[in-house]
C-alpha cells in the first residue's frame, strides 16, 4: 500500500469528506411543483374541505413523486397520532438474548402493527420507575400513540399511571388484583392466558406418571403470571394430597445460569426431586444438561417439562416436554387490541387459547428409588 495515500501533496492529513444529507421534501416543494398554495397542499394532504377533487389529485401525485412523508412528531403536536405504539421491557439484559418467547412476541406484534403501517418503539430499562418515567416523557411528548404493557407485576403502578395518564394501554399477561381489594378491573385492555389452569395441567400429567417430588423452577419473583403459577402448584399438590415438602418453588431470573444453579441445589438436597418443571426453554435445557453431567438419567430419574415450546425443546437430547401456544399469535392479537381502542373501539379482557403440554421424550414414570414417597 502507498504510505501516501490519503495525504494532501504538503504532507497533511487529508480530511474525509462527510457526506451531504438529502433534505427532505416539504410541503412548499410540494405547493411549487403543483402550483398551487400551501395551504391547498395542507387540506389535500389532510383529507380537508376546501380543495377540488382535481386539485387532491394533483397534490398527492406530485408528493408521491417527491417521496414526501408526514412529520410525525408535528402530526403529534397538532393532536394528531403519532403513528407509533411504544413497548419498554423491565427484566435482566442478558436473559434476553437467550430467550426465543420475547422474540415470538414482538415478531407477532409487529406483524399487526405493520399491516397498519404504524411503528413500535421499543425500550429496555433497569427497573420499574425508569420505566413508569419513560411512560410520562413519552406522554408528554406526544411520542406514542398508546403501549403495549408486558410482565405484570403483582404490586404493579402502571396500571393506575396509564390511567391518569389517559395514554391507551394493552397489559399483556394477567393483571394483578388492584390494591385496595376492589373487584373491579383495571381500565385498560388485557389479553392472558390462564397460566394456573396450565400449570395443573402438568401436575396432573406427572403425578400421573407416578411422580410425588415435583419442583418448580419459577422465573422472577413479583410477576403476577409468577404467582399464579406458585399458587395453582401449591393449590394442585394440595388437591392431591401431596406434602408440602414434595412439592415447592423456586425463583430465578429466566437465564440459563441461573437455571441451572437451582437445578443443581435441589438435586444436592435432602429431598431431591423426581421432576422439575421449568418457567422457560432456557433454563429446561440448562437444567438437563446439569442432570446429564451428573449422570441422572432424563426421563428415567429425572423428568423435565418446559413452560413455552421452541425448537430448543425439540433438538434437545432427549426432547422437552414442552408447553406449546402461539406466542406470536399472542403477541398479535395484544397488538389488534391496542389498534382497536385507538380506533375508538372499548377496554376488554381478552382469554387467550390455553397452553396445551407437548408429551415428548424427557418425562416418564420415575425410578424405583422414589416409591417410598408415592401414595
Amino acid at each position: 500500500m502507498d504510505d501516501d495515500a490519503g495525504a494532501t501533496p504538503d504532507g497533511a492529513e487529508a480530511a474525509t469528506r462527510r457526506p451531504v444529507p438529502v433534505r427532505r421534501p416539504t410541503m412548499k416543494d410540494i405547493a411549487e411543483r403543483a402550483g398551487v398554495s400551501a395551504s391547498a397542499v395542507s387540506f389535500a394532504l389532510n383529507d380537508r374541505a376546501g380543495v377540488s377533487p382535481a386539485t387532491r389529485a394533483r397534490v398527492r401525485r406530485v408528493a408521491e413523486q417527491l417521496g414526501w412523508q408526514p412529520n410525525s412528531a408535528a402530526r403529534a403536536l397538532s393532536g394528531e397520532r403519532s403513528g407509533c405504539v411504544g413497548l419498554v421491557l423491565n427484566r435482566p439484559a442478558q436473559t434476553l438474548g437467550v430467550e426465543s418467547f420475547f422474540l415470538q412476541l414482538v415478531s407477532g406484534m409487529q406483524e399487526a402493527l405493520s399491516a397498519r403501517h404504524t411503528a413500535l418503539l421499543f425500550q429496555v430499562v433497569p427497573e420499574m420507575a425508569a420505566e413508569c418515567e419513560l411512560y410520562r416523557r413519552w406522554w408528554a411528548e406526544h411520542r406514542v400513540d398508546g403501549v403495549l404493557m408486558v410482565d405484570p407485576r403483582t404490586d404493579d403502578p402502571r396500571p393506575a399511571l396509564l390511567e391518569s395518564l389517559g395514554l391507551p394501554a394493552v397489559a399483556v399477561g394477567g393483571l394483578a388484583p388492584r390494591p385496595d381489594a376492589s373487584e373491579e378491573p383495571w381500565p385498560i385492555s388485557n389479553v392472558w392466558a390462564d397460566d394456573a389452569a396450565a400449570m395443573r395441567s402438568i401436575v396432573d400429567h406427572l403425578y400421573g406418571l407416578g411422580h410425588r417430588r415435583i419442583v418448580h423452577i419459577a422465573g422472577l419473583a413479583g410477576l403476577a403470571h409468577t404467582e399464579r403459577r406458585i399458587l395453582a402448584l401449591r393449590s394442585e399438590a394440595e388437591r392431591l394430597g401431596l406434602r408440602a415438602d414434595q412439592v415447592r418453588s423456586v425463583t430465578t431470573d429466566y437465564s440459563d445460569t441461573e437455571g441451572a444453579e437451582a437445578t443443581r441445589r435441589m438435586l444436592d438436597g435432602p429431598l431431591a426431586p423426581t421432576a422439575l418443571i421449568y418457567d422457560n426453554d432456557v433454563m429446561a435445557v440448562a437444567g438437563a444438561s446439569v442432570a446429564t453431567g451428573r449422570g441422572v438419567s432424563v426421563p428415567r430419574e429425572l423428568s423435565i417439562v418446559a413452560w413455552d415450546d421452541s425448537p430448543l425443546c425439540r433438538v434437545t437430547h432427549p426432547r422437552l416436554t414442552s408447553l406449546v401456544r402461539d406466542t406470536g399469535g399472542f403477541g398479535r392479537r395484544a397488538a389488534e387490541e391496542l389498534l382497536a381502542l385507538l380506533d375508538g373501539g372499548p377496554i376488554r379482557h381478552v382469554q387467550a387459547e390455553l397452553p396445551r403440554l407437548e408429551l415428548r421424550d424427557s418425562t416418564a414414570a420415575p425410578a424405583a428409588t422414589a416409591a417410598s414417597d408415592r401414595s
